[in-house]
């Protein structure tokens, strides 16, 4: 069962760094476009950034130039480095991800359990 498990959430000053990462877990078969999301209470999730499997990327206009996504193929795994942090970064990040199981099975969905993130001084 394909799983997306996050980690590096926390809590760090105004204009600190943080990296969070993703793996992608289970019967895998092929991982297309990762992204990162975010959410703060009573507001909808946001997307932050993507990349697709040959590495493009694209970025949410509030976290460009500070914020860079990168992945590794081979590892299934997604990377949010998160520079120059605001306070209005702060959030819950989710990881997402369009996962083919099987060479007999269509690309679905999934989503990580999140991870916080905390910029305050």
């Amino acid at each position: 069962q394909v799983q997306l498990v996050e980690s590096g959430g926390g809590l760090v000053q105004p204009g600190g760094s943080l990296r969070l990462s993703c793996a992608a877990t289970g019967g895998i078969f092929m991982v297309s476009t990762m992204r990162w999301y975010r959410q703060t209470p009573g507001t909808q999730r946001e997307l932050v950034a993507g990349i697709t499997h040959g590495g493009n990327t694209n970025y949410a206009d509030s976290v460009k130039g500070r914020f860079t996504i990168s992945r590794d193929n081979a590892e299934n795994t997604v990377a949010l480095q998160m520079n120059s942090l605001k306070p209005e970064d702060t959030a819950v990040y989710y990881c997402n991800a369009d996962v083919r199981a099987s060479l007999f099975s269509f690309f679905a969905n999934y989503w990580g359990q999140g991870t916080q993130v905390t910029v305050s001084s």
